[in-house]
């Protein structure tokens, strides 16, 4: 019997809040109880002020980062043992929110690689949906590449669709156009090889939900849940590798980086 003390998790959210709202509602799904006393405890920073991450990578206007590193002290100044970032794109300023504080800061993209490995048995081609922010920055390319795993390349008309998609759930909700212009993009992936496709930002689960895609479908914000609720519940180990802290995966940590 685990009699350790569960962990207070920290979510630096509001990009978007609908993010927010999803992780939430998955990390609560993922976590069995008996009543509701077995729920986690969780402290959400739902701070939508922050400054754009898309527009500083793209257009550069003004860094996040130092905004984040507030938000994630607040987070642990009320309590949380550890932090999750409730955005994909908003990982380009990981470091920011890690050196802010002294508690761990779990990575969703090293997170999906790890649970995308697991998942897809010898993976060696893969699609990301993501917004042009995120697929700019390298973040999966160059995660995906530590193991031997390429990223497909998409054109930029097929990038713009994602990306629209994306910006168009945030504005005016689930509709039959960004749903179309989301197909689109991974009929192309799939077209082009991809074994598996990773919902790269927060709000493309909430898109392909229940769509029929013939290849597996990894969703970032339930990965991060279940290791969420798995580290907070003292069923894992957490380490940090390179500059990232990352659940400890003997099936993954078998098949070494190149």
């Amino acid at each position: 019997m685990n009699n350790k003390k569960e962990k207070v998790v920290g979510i630096l959210g509001g990009m978007g809040p609908e993010a927010t709202i999803d992780i939430f509602t998955d990390i609560v799904k993922h976590t069995n109880i008996e009543n509701d006393n077995d729920h986690l405890r969780i402290i959400i920073d739902n701070n939508p002020k922050l400054p754009s991450r898309q527009d500083a990578i793209l257009g550069g206007g003004e860094n996040p980062g130092p905004a984040m590193a507030l938000t994630a002290k607040n987070i642990e100044k009320a309590g949380a043992d550890f932090i999750i970032l409730g955005a994909n794109t908003a990982h380009y300023f990981y470091h920011y929110v890690k050196q802010a504080v002294t508690i761990p800061v779990l990575h969703i993209i090293g997170e999906t690689v790890l649970a995308t490995i697991e998942a897809v048995e010898g993976i060696k081609k893969v699609g990301v949906l993501a917004t042009k922010g995120a697929m700019k920055t390298g973040m999966f390319q160059d995660a995906f590449a530590e193991y031997g795993i390429r990223v497909i390349a998409v054109p930029e008309d097929i990038q713009e669709l994602a990306h629209e998609a994306v910006f168009s759930f945030r504005t005016a909700g689930l509709n039959k156009k960004n749903i179309s212009m989301m197909e689109q993009a991974a009929s192309f992936l799939i077209a082009n090889g991809a074994e598996a496709i990773i919902m790269g930002c927060t709000e493309i689960p909430l898109i392909l939900k229940a769509k029929n895609i013939r290849v597996k479908l990894i969703n970032p914000n339930e990965v991060i849940a279940q290791v969420t609720v798995n580290y907070a519940k003292n069923k894992i180990l957490i380490e940090q590798v390179g500059d990232k802290y990352l659940s400890v995966n003997e099936q993954v940590n078998n098949r070494d980086p190149l």
